[in-house]
């Protein structure tokens, strides 16, 4: 995966295309599905690959993965609106080299029917095919966590990046969401919705670190969302992730958040620039931006060689 080349054009086809014929963007969630399309489902997938080519021969992967539950499931659409403004960061304005990006959805093990959807790294206009699949469910337990830990050990076991293989440079990943992790990867989940077979549970401070090796790993709470500004969502993911954890006040401005983030990471762009960046794209989202990235100002990410 991970050929071709975005095409706006393509893009705005395809919307106009489902606007005359009275369509949405999440047909197949739309049309009542319960279970994750075959191509988003986790369970015997051995590896996503986000690899080189003669097209892309320096790949940087990008994934972002959302919780669909409750209030969290206006994010899919956000993305989909936004997609251009994404793609057209990251490559015309030179934030990262040869981007390929890949959308996944994260919901509730304990309850719902479709806890893990997850994406290819896709280069054109297949990212937003991946999206149109996604099942929005809107469940979860009410109990204040999601399966975040499942989604980051299929993240950490079942992707490989010629990035850290061939550079030993890692990709970015963005978890979006608004809730506490369970404590645990359950081998039980683990079996039922991915196949692994676990002799014992992987505490989540394990799995993170484990995910740290490949990703550098964001998380992004919107403060519109049901915990947003919530002190132990705040404590429990900064506890995790250190600095990497921003809020974000306008969920609309989540994109432009990503793209900023990444040329930051990249070091090919400052706050200021980017924050320019986004005025001539006419963005009413810099203000946003600005306070979600306010702790980079003073130490921007860096992507750490092994």
């Amino acid at each position: 995966m991970g050929s071709g080349r975005w095409s706006t054009d393509v893009y705005t086809a395809a919307e106009n295309f489902r606007a005359a014929s009275g369509q949405s963007a999440f047909a197949y969630s739309d049309s009542g599905a319960r279970k994750a399309h075959p191509s988003l489902d986790p369970d015997g997938v051995f590896m996503r690959e986000c690899r080189d080519s003669d097209e892309h021969p320096m790949s940087t992967p990008i994934v972002v993965m959302f919780d669909v539950t409750g209030s969290m499931g206006a994010v899919p659409r956000v993305l989909q609106t936004k997609l251009p403004q994404l793609l057209g960061m990251l490559t015309r304005r030179g934030y990262a080299t040869d981007p390929q990006i890949m959308f996944g959805a994260i919901g509730d093990a304990t309850c719902d029917r479709v806890p893990l959807q997850v994406g290819q790294f896709e280069s054109d206009n297949r990212m937003d095919e991946d999206l149109s699949r996604i099942v929005l469910e809107g469940g979860g337990g009410g109990q204040k966590r999601e399966s975040y830990e499942l989604a980051m050990y299929f993240l950490a076991r079942h992707v490989v990046l010629d990035s850290m293989i061939q550079r030993r440079k890692k990709g970015y990943l963005f978890l979006i969401g608004d809730e506490l992790p369970y404590r645990k990867v359950k081998p039980a989940e683990v079996k039922r919705v991915i196949g692994d077979d676990l002799a014992e549970a992987i505490p989540v401070e394990s799995i993170v670190a484990e995910l740290q090796r490949k990703f550098e790993v964001f998380f992004i709470l919107p403060g519109a969302a049901s915990y947003g500004g919530d002190r132990e969502v705040l404590q429990t993911w900064r506890a995790l992730l250190g600095q990497n954890v921003l809020e974000l006040d306008d969920l609309d401005a989540v994109c432009e958040t990503i793209a900023l983030t990444v040329g930051l990471g990249e070091d090919t762009v400052d706050l200021d620039e980017g924050l320019d960046d986004l005025a001539s794209y006419g963005s009413s989202a810099t203000g946003s931006v600005a306070g979600a990235l306010a702790p980079f100002t003073s130490r921007t990410p860096q992507i750490r060689r092994l």
